[in-house]
């Protein structure tokens, strides 16, 4: 049963994937499909994440990629997966979106990431003079909040547009330090369990225990990120799933590659050192038919109670993907 007996909202986290033998380009468009096609089906976001110098990711240019998406959609809440604000001055995060929340009132979303969505060359490029950055996180989003205030009309520097507009701040977490920041905050808050799964339950007590009431929210609100292969049966979601396997094994090796078509087996192309490692990473995934996912979101929900489900799903084809959204969708509202 939902939470509280209301159903839970269910959303989507988009990275733009670049496919084997595709362009960004055709990434773009592909997410372009994706968006639409959850909108339809009545998915409530669609957050697209900050990611640098990966081949297999094209949505570097986060801002251009939203503005793109909430253009071409008209009813579904377009995010950022988030922001990696220390990349960024606040005031220009600020106007960035001050600037779409002007163009799509009422449908944009700010998440916001202290890690920089890249290794560490990439990072020092692109914050140049501003290395340590990640440690005045916490600076930088109360700068951020107070551009988009009504209060800094009277300021010497202002977010025009910006100022005043109504854009939710949620903070984004792999471990237990934003799940303080967003309590003390009493901000939204988002965990990449999609990825780093260890320190969930850990942070979502953290951040309920200690949350304290603000202006923005009255009461903890939480959204965990999942991995969803689904597919008509177990033995389909499986071999789809190789696709995000093999994807994944180049990360461990170091050796990026875009997103290549499933294989049969997984055997014989990891080892078992790094077949464990992935699924020890990979644990809040859900692989299977409509079913299969159903009974592990299940358990889920029940184990972190969180208010908010965001899903991503590393899939090749992109019928294949279109379908396996669909299915969520059936089971989730199910639940």
């Amino acid at each position: 049963m939902s939470k509280q007996g209301i159903r839970r909202p269910l959303s989507v986290l988009d990275l733009a994937p670049v496919l084997e033998g595709q362009t960004p380009s055709d990434a773009f468009q592909n997410s372009m499909r994706l968006a639409k096609h959850v909108e339809k089906l009545g998915y409530k976001r669609f957050w697209m994440a900050e990611h640098h110098n990966m081949v297999s990711v094209a949505s570097s240019a986060t801002v251009v990629l939203l503005g793109y998406i909430a253009g071409g959609t008209s009813t579904i809440r377009v995010g950022s997966g988030g922001i990696m604000l220390p990349n960024h001055a606040p005031l220009v995060v600020a106007e960035q979106f001050g600037t779409l929340a002007s163009l799509y009132p009422g449908r944009i979303d700010l998440g916001l990431g202290r890690a920089p969505g890249t290794d560490q060359v990439t990072a020092r490029a692109l914050r140049r003079d501003r290395l340590g950055a990640g440690h005045d996180f916490p600076e930088q989003v109360e700068e951020l909040q107070q551009y988009l205030s009504y209060d800094n009309h009277t300021s010497a520097v202002r977010a025009i547009p910006g100022e005043g507009l109504d854009i939710p701040i949620w903070i984004l977490g792999s471990s237990t330090d934003s799940a303080h920041l967003a309590a003390a905050m009493g901000l939204p808050y988002a965990f990449a369990s999609h990825f780093a799964p260890a320190q969930l339950h850990t942070a979502l007590k953290i951040y309920r225990e200690r949350f304290r009431p603000s202006e923005f929210l009255q009461a903890p609100y939480t959204m965990a990120c999942v991995n969803v292969i689904a597919a008509d049966t177990d033995a389909a979601a499986n071999r789809l799933a190789t696709s995000f396997y093999q994807l994944f094994l180049g990360i461990i090796r170091g050796k990026l590659r875009r997103m290549g078509p499933p294989i049969e087996s997984m055997e014989g192309v990891w080892t078992a050192y790094e077949a464990a490692h992935a699924q020890q990473m990979l644990a809040c995934s859900f692989i299977g038919s409509g079913a299969t996912v159903q009974q592990g979101l299940q358990q889920f929900l029940e184990d972190t109670q969180v208010d908010e489900v965001i899903a991503t799903a590393h899939i090749y084809d992109q019928q294949d993907r279109l379908h396996s959204y669909e299915i969520l969708k059936e089971v989730f509202d199910g639940l």
